[in-house]
């Protein structure tokens, strides 16, 4: 018979709080769970700042920069998620993706969050091949409305 599974208070990846036998108010506990999913489910950022926003709403979410202020000390490179009237932080794993609005792009975290650079057409050249730049371009474009491209 294989052993029974035992749970610490919190998961592994994403520290969502689990129930627990005869624990008292459970619904915070699954409240905070669902919380912390909402926030950081297709989680899409406003930007970069080392300062909370002066009138923050709930479900937006920022990248705490290196030296945060305020509410935000002590969550330097971490992501802030404002839900039901707090901040709720969460260190980026690796292989975690976000969408940043203030650039329209995609970033990937693997111990920094990194986007792609932008790519230039191709330009010159003794011979000028118009349907492989037309593709080319189009390629970029492509890439750039996917938001992976800036």
């Amino acid at each position: 018979m294989p052993n029974p599974i035992t749970f610490t208070s919190a998961s592994a990846r994403l520290g969502l709080p689990f129930l627990f036998t005869a624990q008292a108010q459970k619904e915070f506990t699954v409240n905070e769970a669902l919380a912390r999913l909402d926030a950081l489910l297709h989680i899409a950022v406003e930007g970069t700042a080392e300062t909370p926003p002066a009138a923050p709403v709930d479900g937006e979410a920022w990248l705490v920069e290196a030296t945060p202020t305020d509410e935000w000390t002590g969550h330097a490179g971490e992501i802030a998620c404002r839900q039901a009237g707090n901040w709720l932080f969460q260190s980026p794993l690796p292989g975690m993706r976000i969408y940043d609005q203030s650039t329209g792009q995609q970033a990937v975290f693997d111990g920094s969050w990194n986007r792609a650079s932008a790519v230039a057409l191709p330009s010159g050249g003794a011979t000028q091949d118009s349907e492989a730049r037309a593709a080319i371009a189009g390629l970029v474009s492509a890439l750039v409305a996917a938001g992976i491209l800036a």
